[in-house]
């Protein structure tokens, strides 16, 4: 049997050979009906969606009815947006196989992908009527309310899905988004509870009601589902990467490693996996070994941004400032709409005594992302070092401006005030801060690291609690 499939895989290959040949040369070759769709699959798995249509189409030259090839078509046709073009091969598919249950169902995909969404849900539930195997025509439904914006009718119709095939990953997958996108998700918890009762061994039940608890924040509770689902199934890979995740998010930096690890021994590694075990290494300070598995990621995919920026801020972490400059800038230069990165560009161009490229740099991290505090706390430690502490609070008042809800900007404005010399102000800026988060007033003291002043702010925000 192994051999015969090693033959089969032989023989494909060499066709492929021919056929590229056949493209190449400009010639034509014929090949049996079986070849040309293992070859449109090949492609297809390949992402090559060019060559998967020239397949199909000199396949459909030499076997004009051949359904499968249609089908194929018509979905390349969809994903090259040639929608008329896919609905018309369809229509003619239908007529050489009337009532076809697989075309029905690539027209409501395809009307879907058009954006038709009232003809997608009425060809789809048409098709419910007739079809024995319901769970995909039900996901595909709640996919048609979903791209609607409908996501009430959407949440019901992955419900239904599931209900029908608890293991539907992607009707599970895109309940879980449609239920936090409509804040539901907290009284979905006893939904999923269900799941687990109604089949205590579903890794898939588990692994959904960790997502959930993960989008709420509770990621001690998460941690406890992926569990149970790797438990269930060793080899879950996406199990062991959400659960390090969790596990960065509970500052388990070690643990989170471990998953990481797994995740490469259960799957096909990427540099998302290689960069996310950098950063859990980089949280244990241990920097080289960071720097080598950032490096993994950047080998598998030189245009992951992440990676590059790790690097860097790795390296400006030790001190290599000037080392570690191309990097953040390779990372800004991959994607320049991350605020985070101009933020470690500035800091370390300061660093090496760039004082223009690092006010440029913070400039631009808070032109790309006004509502991050960070920005304007980072940024305004630049002047307060070297003691111009009016223009620290100049630029925390800019941050004011942006988010006049943020306590933590009121507390460094109190902060540089004082150092000013301007207590009144100050004692204001104070008021506000324990106003809109009275506990995040432990921040003001590493400021003041002499006692007599921390007793004297200590009675004031004592006599504001009372």
């Amino acid at each position: 049997m192994e051999q015969e499939f090693e033959e089969r895989e032989g023989d494909i290959k060499e066709s492929i050979r021919r056929f590229e040949q056949m493209l190449d040369q400009q010639e034509s070759q014929f090949f049996d009906l079986d070849v040309y769709e293992q070859m449109v699959e090949h492609y297809l798995n390949q992402g090559d969606l060019d060559k998967a249509f020239k397949a199909a189409e000199a396949g459909l030259e030499n076997f004009p009815y051949a359904l499968e090839l249609m089908l194929d078509k018509a979905q390349i046709l969809a994903n090259f947006q040639r929608f008329d073009e896919s609905l018309g091969l369809l229509e003619r598919a239908s007529l050489f196989n009337p009532g076809d249950l697989d075309v029905s169902f690539m027209e409501g995909s395809v009307l879907n992908m058009a954006g038709r969404y009232e003809e997608a849900i009425s060809v789809l539930e048409e098709l419910l009527e007739r079809a024995e195997d319901k769970d995909d025509i039900l996901f595909q439904l709640g996919q048609s309310y979903q791209n609607w914006g409908k996501y009430a009718e959407a949440i019901t119709q992955y419900k239904r899905s599931i209900a029908l095939n608890i293991n539907n990953e992607n009707a599970l997958y895109e309940l879980a988004f449609c239920l936090d996108v409509t804040g539901e998700l907290e009284n979905s918890l006893s939904y999923y509870q269900q799941l687990i009762d109604q089949d205590p061994y579903s890794y898939n039940a588990w692994y959904n009601i960790g997502i959930a608890y993960s989008k709420l924040a509770r990621y001690t509770e998460a941690a406890e589902a992926y569990d149970y689902a790797i438990i269930i199934k060793e080899d879950f890979s996406s199990a062991h990467f959400n659960l390090g995740n969790t596990y960065m998010n509970l500052g388990m930096f070690e643990k989170a490693e471990q998953c990481y690890r797994s995740t490469l021994k259960y799957e096909e590694a990427t540099a998302d996996t290689y960069c996310h075990l950098g950063a859990s290494l980089e949280k244990q300070d241990r920097i080289t070994e960071a720097v080598a598995e950032y490096r993994e990621a950047i080998r598998l995919d030189a245009l992951w941004d992440e990676a590059w920026y790790g690097i860097g801020v790795c390296l400006s972490e030790s001190g290599k400032w000037y080392e570690a400059l191309p990097f953040l800038q390779k990372a800004i230069k991959i994607n320049d709409n991350n605020s985070e990165y101009y933020l470690a560009l500035a800091e370390t161009e300061y660093k090496v005594g760039n004082v223009l490229s690092s006010v440029e740099a913070f400039e631009k991290a808070a032109e790309v992302d006004a509502q991050n505090p960070d920005v304007y706390l980072t940024w305004s430690l630049v002047p307060f070092d070297q003691g111009d502490f009016l223009k620290a609070n100049d630029i925390i008042q800019m941050g004011i401006d942006d988010m006049p809800a943020e306590a933590d900007l009121y507390y460094r404005s109190a902060v540089y005030l004082i150092h000013g010399g301007h207590y009144r102000e100050a004692l204001i800026r104070l008021e506000a801060g324990l106003s809109l988060d009275y506990d995040a007033h432990v921040q003001l003291f590493e400021f003041f690291p002499e006692l007599e002043k921390q007793k004297a702010l200590y009675k004031i925000i004592q006599q504001y609690k009372k």
